[in-house]
């Protein structure tokens, strides 16, 4: 199911636990089959969960949980804003709304083109540089107000 420059980013995260423990690689494993197929279908789960040798509803688990997995396709670019409350307080609710306003979708939606997609998302740990946003789960972007968005938009055309 996977490539084999995948399958050897998995061997090399579960090389870093005990050989009892291969299962702590889960959400490492996770991220280097999405960023092979762009998202993590059911099967690519329930494959990841079988090279690690657990249970399948245990890897869906840890893919459900956190929202830098994607359980659906995605646009080529998916925009996270945080909205959690320090965030908020500092202007991320408006980044996110500018966000949808500009993009004409809501949180969770792909623009018609597959171009971009918006996500709501918690704490990314950077509350002083606020409105923040993630680009591709890769690259933070601070200190978000309309004008950097727009410039941000613009560069991923």
């Amino acid at each position: 199911m996977f490539a084999a420059q995948t399958l050897e980013k998995f061997a090399r995260e579960v090389a870093k636990y005990p050989a009892a423990h291969q299962q702590s690689a889960v959400m490492a494993c996770l991220a280097h089959a999405q960023e092979e197929k762009g998202w993590l279908s059911g099967e690519a789960i329930e494959a990841v969960a079988h090279y690690l040798g657990m249970a399948p509803i245990a890897a869906y688990e840890v893919a459900s949980f956190y929202n830098m997995y994607d359980l659906k396709p995605v646009g080529k670019y998916k925009i996270t804003v945080c909205t959690n409350l320090p965030c908020a307080l500092s202007g991320g609710y408006h980044a996110g709304e500018y966000v949808k306003q500009k993009l004409g979708i809501g949180f969770g939606e792909t623009t018609a083109d597959g171009k971009f997609t918006l996500k709501e998302g918690e704490c990314m740990g950077a509350c002083g540089d606020a409105p923040v946003m993630i680009v591709n789960n890769r690259s933070m972007c601070s200190h978000m107000h309309p004008e950097e968005i727009d410039k941000l938009l613009e560069e991923c055309k």
